[in-house]
């Protein structure tokens, strides 16, 4: 990284840090030690320990974080403040004779947390040793210490999730446990993100510095979140306001792709940051800014043309609320613009270039409220309105004059635009200690126009939903689930059930079996969106048929003491008329949406995840089969003998942290190996004849390392190096990747070793 960057970072560094206003304690009537304590996020830390080290005098903090302690002999004292997931502080006062002290301190999360408190399918905030749900949760420590850039960052390393890129449309799509995203539900605090094509690119427009945390559920979530939720739920929360009056924060991060690195002529990744928050009598504000530009990377490309396209996002969010102990009301704004760039090459005779703009705008209305009635009775009420647009202009550039014009082609100018409104209501009523009941409804509907869209369709879904918690024993845990569903469009099942059970076998170990039915209409973007251009030949198709599914999973979870716990996952889906890419039989150089007749996935996983003094570790293997769906086409059936039913693939991960104390430093390792991914794949010989021939994507290996070293209370330097391994592409056997948005040879996967450097300041003030 060049020394301009360097001393750019050094300098706003210390300029935030010298301009950090000096706290002063504000005297109260009463004589002692008041304090506040917080969470990394902001929120209170209630129901923290604080005890006098050599006595037996202590407290416990209220709800809002606040202790206070009287009777105080003057003098220095020191406080043993503690609290399960986070690590003990201690913390030096000195009181005064007939004086007052004050003083606040923030948690640091442990560094390993066993018992996350999650949200995602829960009628309530609930640990994850009590959910029914084998929930994996990303917390806000792990997404600082990656220093990612977007959530593909985050969730690379995670076990199940593979990623793949279309470098002609600068964009990424994501499969789960070997489904393809359309399969994913991508959620923002509990309500659905919109995409415009199959691919869930809306994973990576979503600020990072917005993110607490990301919940995973793996498995059907039908029946309590709808459509395109059979492989799992990716439920991406973001910050809430915490007990602090005001918070100032900003982050500055540049980064190399690969050897390509200058702040001044856009090369390389430059990342910048500001948020604000306040709240005072339980109205709460908060409001940020981020930029993250990428100058794209030429790579194995020549003259103008990139591999990587250069891309630029503006971040925007906003949020108003009020809270008491009883409510929560708040309004959200997420907004988007993104430009992505693509160079054409140079004719050399006209010279004369083709360039095409991509430029998206996305505007997320989010207003939720929660209700407690009472201790039995809660209400929460959540809509949202989307409005999503992406314009596609191409223009033609004459290298000579530098003159534009536009491009009259067709399709060369066009403006898709998708409008999405959710609306959700659920009463979650406890009848007694052993059973609880949660009715709710939900309601989404869809519209699309453009001139990529046949028509102006909508698609409206009408559901209710209601779902019980039975607890016979203290061991035994029953959640049975039904939904009922109008569709607009498509004839749905009568019901849709799930079962979800629970039983604690010892102290230590804990089964979760769980069955779910599966439906999903197909979304407007695979009935009616047709993509034609250079490098994509994709046509809608109004004729397909829902996806119907039969999900089993289960964990075995045994948690033999605070510093080890390990999780064996178990998964078998069988999926009817399964969505996916085909040839169009009217022409063979068109692909489209087509029905699967069957499709399958299965597979283990198993977690562990320990901590021992100063290191914290997870370390994971995954082994995940999808059919061969070739054994049930009628010109392969010949062949069936030949080929195996499923088509494996292994993973493994690790995630490393040291701390070093002294130095108020973490080291921290993240690696994944991604098993080779085979595939068949029906060709035709010179006869005629129709044979599955193998093809494979190579494996690799996928490590980044970071440092994080505390400056002082407000700032945090981070450095490392993502891609060790500097991955780029993928050997890939295929002459044609199965995808309607790929492209034959080596796979994408990276731009390579890069080098960064960030630098991240909290202010707060009570």
């Amino acid at each position: 990284m060049s020394n301009t960057c360097t001393y750019f970072l050094l300098q706003l560094g210390l300029l935030l840090f010298m301009s950090v206003p000096t706290l002063r304690a504000q005297q109260t009537d009463g004589i002692g030690i008041e304090g506040i304590i917080l969470l990394p996020d902001g929120t209170p830390g209630a129901l923290a320990t604080v005890q006098i080290k050599g006595t037996k005098k202590g407290a416990t903090a209220d709800g809002n974080g606040h202790f206070f302690l009287s009777d105080i002999a003057p003098g220095k004292h020191e406080l043993l403040i503690s609290m399960v997931g986070y690590e003990s502080v201690r913390e030096p006062v000195f009181l005064e004779k007939d004086k007052h002290t004050q003083f606040t301190t923030r948690l640091k999360p442990a560094n390993t947390q066993l018992n996350e408190v999650v949200v995602t399918g829960q009628y309530e905030p609930q640990s994850l040793k009590k959910s029914v749900y084998n929930v994996r949760v990303i917390d806000s420590e792990r997404i600082r210490l990656r220093a990612a850039v977007n959530v593909m960052g985050v969730l690379n390393n995670e076990l199940g999730f593979r990623f793949s890129n279309d470098l002609t449309l600068g964009t990424n799509d994501v499969q789960l446990m070997g489904m393809s995203g359309r399969n994913v539900k991508i959620l923002l605090d509990g309500l659905p993100m919109v995409d415009r094509g199959d691919t869930r690119e809306s994973l990576n427009q979503i600020d990072i510095n917005s993110i607490e945390r990301i919940e995973i559920v793996e498995g059907p979530m039908s029946v309590s979140y709808g459509s395109d939720a059979l492989a799992g739920v990716v439920n991406i929360i973001t910050k809430k306001p915490g007990a602090e009056r005001l918070g100032i924060t900003a982050r500055v991060q540049e980064e190399t792709a690969n050897q390509d690195y200058n702040f001044l002529a856009n090369q390389g990744v430059h990342i910048q940051n500001a948020g604000v928050t306040w709240q005072q009598k339980g109205w709460n504000a908060s409001a940020g800014i981020t930029n993250n530009t990428f100058g794209g990377w030429q790579g194995q490309s020549l003259g103008r043309t990139k591999d990587w396209l250069p891309k630029d996002q503006l971040f925007g969010h906003g949020k108003f609320g009020y809270r008491t102990d009883n409510t929560n009301i708040y309004y959200r704004l997420d907004a988007l613009k993104e430009n992505l760039l693509s160079q054409g090459p140079e004719n050399e005779n006209t010279h004369q270039a083709r360039d095409q703009k991509y430029i998206t705008y996305r505007y997320v209305h989010q207003l939720q409220g929660d209700w407690k009635l009472s201790d039995r009775l809660q209400l929460n009420g959540q809509a949202s309105y989307t409005d999503y647009q992406r314009r596609t202009q191409t223009t033609i550039l004459d290298v000579t004059t530098g003159r534009r014009t536009l491009s009259l082609g067709e399709g060369e100018q066009d403006l898709s635009k998708f409008a999405s409104q959710t609306y959700r209501a659920t009463v979650s009523y406890k009848v007694s200690s052993a059973v609880s009941l949660q009715p709710g409804i939900d309601i989404n509907l869809d519209a699309a126009s453009g001139a990529r869209i046949l028509g102006a369709p909508t698609i409206n879904d009408y559901a209710f939903f209601v779902s019980s918690t039975l607890n016979p024993t203290a061991n035994i845990s029953i959640r049975p689930g039904l939904r009922f569903i109008k569709n607009s469009v498509y004839d749905a099942p009568p019901v849709i059930p799930s079962l979800n059970t629970k039983f604690a076998l010892t102290k230590n170990l804990d089964l979760r079996l769980a069955y779910a039915r599966g439906f999903r209409s197909p979304a407007l973007r695979e009935l009616y969106f047709n993509f034609f251009d250079a490098s994509h030949s994709l046509r809608g198709n109004p004729n397909l048929k829902a996806e119907h599914s039969n999900s089993f999973n289960g964990s075995l979870v045994w948690q033999g003491s605070a510093w080890f716990k390990s999780t064996l996952g178990f998964f078998y889906n069988v999926f009817n008329n399964l969505i996916s890419y085909g040839t169009d039989p009217s022409d063979p150089r068109i692909q489209m949406n087509i029905n699967i007749d069957k499709f399958k996935t299965t597979g283990a996983t198993l977690e562990n995840v320990f901590s021992w003094k100063d290191l914290s570790a997870t370390v994971g293997f995954s082994y995940i089969g999808r059919y061969n769906n070739l054994l049930t086409a009628p010109d392969t059936t010949m062949y069936a003998n030949q080929v195996p039913s499923f088509l494996w693939s292994p993973e493994v991960n690790s995630n490393f942290t040291y701390v070093l104390r002294k130095i108020d430093t973490k080291l921290s390792l993240f690696y994944k190996y991604s098993g080779k991914r085979p595939t068949y794949l029906a060709t035709v010989n010179t006869d005629g004849e129709v044979r599955a021939t193998l093809t494979e994507i190579a494996p690799f290996h996928w490590a980044d390392f970071t440092i994080t070293k505390g400056l002082g209370k407000c700032l945090t330097l981070t450095t490392g190096i993502k891609n060790l391994f500097n991955i780029t592409r993928l050997a890939n056997t295929s002459t044609d990747t199965g995808g309607a948005h790929s492209s034959s040879g080596p796979a994408p996967v990276s731009y390579g070793r890069s080098y960064f450097l960030g630098l991240t300041f909290q202010w707060y003030k009570n």
